[in-house]
């Protein structure tokens, strides 16, 4: 690349990232979920006279913003959420992805001109996943179920692989003319499998790197983002799939990520990943509403207001057959199976609607529909790639801006309660806050009987967590650091880092009992992790 071109890009990166970082700031002061408001600017943007097109290489977004992307969500998702609604998270994540791409690719043939069976289960696969940013974004601050956030937030996580695999397989059929259900479907598990079974492999081998070597907090930091990609590439290397490689090596991380990483450790890694993750999201959304101009050139025999309608009317077809699969996803298992009825509550008329509502396309649908190759191997243009183009951006247009700032009118509409299985959430805190309090002052008693009688500060700390009296850090700065009292507080901070991995180790005891929510759980450790943190960096 000619030196002045690496300093035009580096200049342009720069300038959308403050660009982007303004428009967050102002969709804040106008209260509009932050996805909305940058698409939207965007596609101003893209409207300014004079300005070049931005030309977006699908491989930027599949090798560099989708992979630390999904592995963020997989780390932030609750493991115990998902294994608990998975029946409602396969069915959408699998199931309506099928079922979407199959009517869609029915409809488009029909509707338009030349289309085919194949370039219609390509358009599918396409515009089939929901973005799961887009839509905790605009959920936050809104008072929703639990159930509702665990739900969308599982199928996020392997519904772009679902996708991506129709995708795949019909790209291929374009390309080489045919299609055998049978081969496809035996491919789909072998892709799946092996993708899953890849990322495991990789994520244990991270694991042991992070269980087993000297590593630091800026180690083992790096060290989560190169996991990604590394379970990413190695999947794609051989095939199969990234995504799911991705997803399932970073659910395992997470889950014993307790085991491996220590306060300072997490503290410094979340810190980092929250702000990389906000970036990526941030280019991501405004570079979707640049891509106007590219979506609109090359509409060939199409006028503008033809593919305008197109878009349109899958954009309400997408829509509607997300709607109409919620309720029997929802309610014929529950009559089918007592032991469900037994299990789980009643989601009710409410939670299919907002999460039929919720189904806003983004990053993952756009990438997808750039990637689509400009010519067939035989060197002939590829059918229809533009109109595929354009009509994969009105639906994501629709979708995200009308869906996504109706969504919270939707919610009060149903007028939906925090109505959960569990506890409230001050009770939830509570508890835990009680169980660590217990299972630290069994264990001072249990093996530091002579220390509590002897070692003031240790006296102290066990009178704290009794009585939630002063803190212990009123009672360091008062100390006279003679040899004798040094002694002391290196006893006192080792007695202390003790309980806290105690504490810690309960936090994973409860996770498996599954009675709190995780959010609540995270929220303790990462008190104990700030704790630690404080003691650590004391002078010994």
């Amino acid at each position: 690349m000619p030196h002045t071109d690496l300093h035009g890009t580096i200049l342009l990166v720069l300038g959308l990232l403050f660009a982007m970082l303004l428009l967050v700031m102002l969709s804040q002061k106008l209260r509009i979920s932050y996805p909305i408001f940058l698409v939207l600017a965007g596609l101003a943007l893209s409207l300014v006279p004079g300005l070049p097109p931005i030309v977006i290489d699908p491989n930027l977004i599949f090798l560099i913003f989708l992979p630390p992307l999904l592995y963020q969500a997989a780390w932030d998702t609750s493991w115990q959420d998902f294994w608990r609604w998975k029946r409602p998270i396969t069915l959408l994540a699998f199931g309506l992805v099928f079922f979407t791409a199959t009517l869609v690719a029915y409809v488009s043939r029909a509707m338009i001109p030349g289309f085919t069976l194949p370039l219609g289960f390509l358009l599918g696969g396409i515009i089939s996943p929901p973005d799961a940013v887009a839509a905790t974004s605009v959920l936050k601050g809104v008072q929703v179920p639990r159930r509702v956030t665990s739900i969308l937030e599982g199928e996020s996580l392997i519904n772009d692989a679902s996708s991506l695999i129709v995708f795949r397989f019909a790209l291929a059929a374009v390309v080489s003319g045919t299609f055998s259900w049978h081969e496809a479907t035996t491919s789909f598990l072998l892709v799946s499998g092996m993708g899953l079974g890849i990322g495991l492999a990789v994520g244990y081998g991270f694991y042991l790197i992070h269980k087993y070597l000297p590593t630091t907090p800026s180690i083992n930091t790096v060290l989560t983002f190169l996991a990604p990609y590394v379970m990413y590439l190695l999947a794609e290397e051989f095939h199969f799939s990234g995504v799911l490689a991705v997803v399932s090596g970073g659910l395992m991380l997470s889950y014993h990520s307790h085991r491996v990483f220590d306060a300072d450790t997490r503290l410094q890694a979340t810190g980092v990943w929250n702000s990389v993750g906000f970036a990526l999201n941030g280019l991501v959304f405004i570079l979707i509403g640049l891509e106007l101009p590219v979506a609109v050139q090359g509409l060939g025999n199409y006028s503008l207001q033809q593919a305008i309608t197109y878009g349109l009317v899958i954009s309400v077809l997408v829509i509607l057959i997300r709607l109409l699969w919620m309720f029997p996803a929802a309610f014929v298992p529950r009559w089918l199976f007592r032991s469900i009825r037994t299990r789980e509550t009643s989601p009710g008329w409410q939670g299919p609607v907002i999460i039929g509502w919720a189904g806003m396309r983004g990053v993952v649908s756009l990438a997808s529909a750039l990637s689509v190759p400009l010519l067939l191997t035989n060197g002939d243009a590829f059918p229809q790639r533009n109109l595929i183009l354009f009509i994969t951006f009105v639906v994501i247009l629709v979708t995200l801006v009308f869906q996504g700032l109706t969504l919270p009118a939707v919610i009060r509409f149903t007028g939906v309660a925090q109505l959960e299985e569990r506890m409230p959430t001050d009770a939830q805190e509570a508890g835990i806050r009680l169980r660590l309090r217990h299972v630290a002052l069994a264990h001072l008693a249990r093996h530091y009987p002579e220390d509590i009688r002897n070692n003031e500060m240790i006296n102290a700390l066990q009178h704290r967590m009794q009585a939630e009296a002063q803190r212990t850090g009123n009672l360091l700065e008062a100390l006279d650091y003679d040899d004798s009292k040094r002694q002391a507080l290196q006893r006192y901070h080792q007695v202390l880092l003790e309980v806290l991995q105690v504490q810690r180790e309960e936090l994973f005891v409860l996770r498996r009992e599954d009675v709190f929510e995780e959010e609540m759980l995270r929220h303790q450790e990462a008190q104990l992790d700030l704790d630690e943190a404080k003691i650590s960096h004391m002078p010994h």
